[in-house]
């Protein structure tokens, strides 16, 4: 029934990486090396509508997925700086891929390492090969039974679902004679308990595979659920972190998920920018004498515009992300809450950052030349990505501004953000 061999709670939890001597460094080497590679395959992945099959081996063989998995679940534990250097890396030669990556690799610093014991050993079975893409909001519901929770629901936009181990989807547990809201949590599912709908046919991000997972009913056990919050949203404590003393695998859910995307934004952008440097290197201005766009003022300013957007936004998501585990680390130690005002605002920072990040895409695109806006070009799909990518919810800066806004004044927030 299971896609990976599970480790018994008696056995020690002690799997090793692959490459136990790999240094950070070393994996950022690999994802600059596997940038052009990257690039060359953009249209077959927005083909496919889904990651290539070498891609996914190039990924897997580099260790990308084990980043910041946990060392004695078989990963390198790296840090979330390394982290955001490595997604953005990859994501500049191929955003779609590197959302793909980003996500499904992500999830174990702060969903899986959440889930009871057991739970993170079945995750990670006896090899460490994990790859769980999650849909944050509830798709389903769960209703309490003997041992365990009956589950079903129906998921979209679950990018990676194809390249997949396991699925984590949002669900709303519910009493079983009232039907009362009780909490909310997250299901661990095994790649054989799910199938996949192709309903992902979107103008941009289309390699992300972003289809809907649908579960028909199906008995979870108690250890596979994750109760992350309660009926009103508001996030409870979880129980896996106590086996984790690294602080990256203590803090609060939405704050990485920004993270996660806002790398995505920041490597998509940087690609944009690479195509735009050539751009001008190679096209004549429209006038005589005819010089190389580089050499006309107004396109030396626009360059510098974008690239200005993308290094504040890079700069400002390094920062934001040790600010994370440092906050999380001496909530962990001390007692200093990781409070709602502190969440927000380095949700708001990694909003601006993709909202940088679309800025300097947006006029690149627009500055590039009609010549370089053709539809299988590489500007335009950078462009198609970053435009899907600001329709995700995480990105939608109103309600999580003004949510801010009224935490700071001592006011309840409203709704979701």
């Amino acid at each position: 029934m299971t896609a990976t061999q599970t480790v018994p709670i008696e056995s020690p939890i002690d799997i090793q990486p692959p490459e136990p001597t790999l240094t950070a460094e070393e994996m950022l080497e690999r994802a600059k090396g596997l940038r052009p590679v990257l690039r060359e395959r953009q249209a077959k992945c927005e083909e496919l509508g889904r990651l290539p099959d070498e891609t996914n081996n190039d990924f897997l063989n580099a260790g990308f997925y084990r980043i910041v998995q946990p060392r004695c679940f078989g990963g390198y534990e790296f840090s979330i700086t390394d982290y955001i250097r490595v997604m953005a890396e990859v994501s500049r030669g191929c955003p779609e891929s590197g959302w793909v990556l980003a996500l499904t690799s992500g999830h174990p610093a702060n969903f899986i390492a959440g889930f009871p014991e057991q739970g993170q050993r079945d995750a990670y079975g006896l090899t460490g090969d994990c790859r769980a893409p999650c849909v944050f909001l509830p798709g389903g519901t769960a209703i309490p039974v003997g041992g365990g929770y009956l589950i079903k629901g129906t998921w979209d936009y679950c990018s990676g679902c194809d390249i997949a181990t396991h699925f984590l989807g949002g669900l709303t547990i519910v009493d079983p004679e009232t039907q009362a809201i009780r909490a909310q949590g997250y299901a661990l599912v095994d790649l054989c308990d799910y199938r996949i709908v192709d309903n992902w046919d979107v103008m941009g991000m289309r390699g992300t595979g972003s289809r809907r997972v649908v579960i028909e009913e199906m008995v979870v056990p108690e250890h596979r659920m994750l109760v992350f919050a309660d009926a009103q949203m508001r996030e409870v404590p979880h129980p896996g972190r106590a086996l984790h003393s690294n602080p990256l695998y203590k803090g609060p859910t939405i704050p990485f998920l920004l993270i996660e995307l806002a790398s995505v934004a920041v490597g998509a952008a940087q690609g944009a920018l690479d195509i735009y440097d050539e751009i001008l290197r190679e096209k004549k201005w429209n006038f005589p004498p005819f010089p190389r766009r580089f050499e006309v003022i107004e396109y030396q300013q626009r360059f510098a515009q974008a690239q200005g957007w993308i290094d504040t936004a890079e700069a400002a998501l390094l920062t934001i992300g040790a600010k994370y585990v440092d906050i999380a680390g001496r909530e962990a130690q001390n007692g200093t809450p990781f409070d709602a005002e502190t969440r927000r605002r380095l949700v708001r920072v990694c909003q601006q950052c993709i909202e940088l990040s679309w800025n300097a895409v947006e006029l690149i695109f627009r500055t590039g030349g009609t010549s370089s806006t053709g539809r299988l070009g590489p500007l335009a799909r950078y462009f198609r990505n970053m435009a899907v990518i600001r329709t995700h919810f995480a990105v939608q800066t109103d309600q999580f501004a003004a949510n801010l806004g009224r935490v700071h004044f001592g006011l309840p927030p409203t709704g979701p953000g």
